[in-house]
């Protein structure tokens, strides 16, 4: 088939870089995800790959040939666009088959191809009806059949389920997920700002990252599983992007370096652990603390490892309850994941526990300090 090579790929509009020396590697029958902020360049990175924007720098090899200068056309993808760019004069077949007569198929072939298609993605029923008369959801299944009828190396999706309503994107997003089983000999590529669609469908998340920072602004934060990501981010920017809620985060004073991890002292003067690798840093150096709402845990009476805190908001969402802790004498949040049957209620003082095993660490730079196996 066609997997997919990036080395040091880059977009720029003048002085203006919005693709970054992107490396990366898909493999077929893998599905990459390009998740990140709005403007972090994940689109653009797509159409790159699409034929659709010219390369500024760096190499794209498509099975392992280069296309940097190859049409769309030549480039063995099929892509589904954000806003379905269905031909409105055509019925749903003729939309579907479209690429089919551009590309020569006989006729018989096509229709068979446009009927195994059809029913496989439930549209059969609306083959002789016009895109007008369908709705949003429809529309898209339509625009998901002609790049699947096409059978090419490698599909590319770009916000593709954006324009639906909450209920049908999880509905289409499982049903993305069963397609690209049903064909696992090609590559996809898939792009959303929205993580839960990152996290439900990928093989591998690329994180692209924005900022002020010219240098930084378009580039890759992280690449790896879904649970990766999650579990073990590589920087500040991972951290804090993908998570709902995001990782809670504090200041903190490296007091001491050992063998089994670090001592903190934050600026109320409490005491926390974190098993993390304090090789590169130094007492007296302020660090971010970070912990998931799930790792953290409520207790009524202070011990080790706990932070005096109250509790300004519950939110009961039934099989959870988060609770968000206010601190004396610091603005910061912090959230909680509790059981949902947990009794916590506003206004009560409680004591939250860092669980040392649980923690993350990160230096000035928002790099990530490496986590000690327990």
């Amino acid at each position: 088939m066609a997997g997919l090579t990036l080395r040091s790929l880059s977009k720029a509009y003048g002085p203006v870089a919005v693709v970054r020396e992107v490396s990366l590697d898909i493999a077929d029958g893998e599905f990459c995800v390009f998740v990140g902020p709005s403007g972090c360049g994940k689109s653009t990175l797509l159409r790159m790959i699409a034929g659709l924007e010219d390369i500024t720098g760096g190499e794209l090899r498509i099975g392992g040939e280069r296309v940097n200068e190859r049409a769309p056309s030549q480039r063995n993808v099929a892509m589904v666009f954000q806003n379905y760019a269905l031909y409105p004069h055509m019925t749903v077949a003729e939309n579907v088959g479209f690429g089919l007569g551009l590309a020569g198929v006989d006729k018989a072939v096509a229709k068979q191809r446009i009927a195994q298609i059809g029913q496989m993605l439930q549209i059969t029923a609306l083959l002789d009806r016009k895109p007008a008369s369908l709705s949003g959801g429809q529309r898209q299944r339509v625009a998901i059949a002609r790049a699947l009828v096409r059978e090419p190396g490698v599909f590319l999706f770009d916000e593709p389920l954006s324009n639906l309503d909450a209920a049908l994107r999880a509905q289409t997003r499982v049903e993305i997920a069963k397609l690209h089983r049903q064909y696992a000999r090609a590559a996809s590529v898939y792009v959303t700002h929205d993580q839960v669609e990152a996290m439900t469908l990928a093989d591998k998340i690329v994180l692209l990252r924005t900022g002020n920072d010219v240098l930084v602004h378009g580039s890759v934060a992280q690449v790896g599983t879904p649970l990766a990501l999650y579990r073990e981010p590589a920087n500040l920017f991972a951290a804090t992007f993908l998570g709902s809620p995001k990782m809670n985060l504090l200041q903190a004073t490296v007091a001491a370096i050992a063998d089994d991890g670090l001592t903190l002292a934050t600026a109320d003067g409490h005491t926390l652990h974190a098993t993390v690798d304090g090789g590169r840093v130094q007492v007296g150096e302020t660090l971010t603390l970070g912990a998931r709402s799930e790792e953290l845990r409520l207790q009524s009476a202070p011990g080790a490892d706990t932070l005096p805190c109250q509790v300004q908001w519950v939110e009961r969402l039934g099989d959870m309850t988060y609770a968000y802790l206010g601190r004396a004498g610091s603005d910061t949040t912090l959230v909680a994941r509790l059981d949902g049957r947990s009794g916590a209620n506003v206004g009560d003082a409680v004591h939250l526990h860092w669980v040392p095993a649980a923690c993350h660490a990160f230096d000035a730079s928002g790099q990530a300090l490496r986590r000690l196996a327990p």
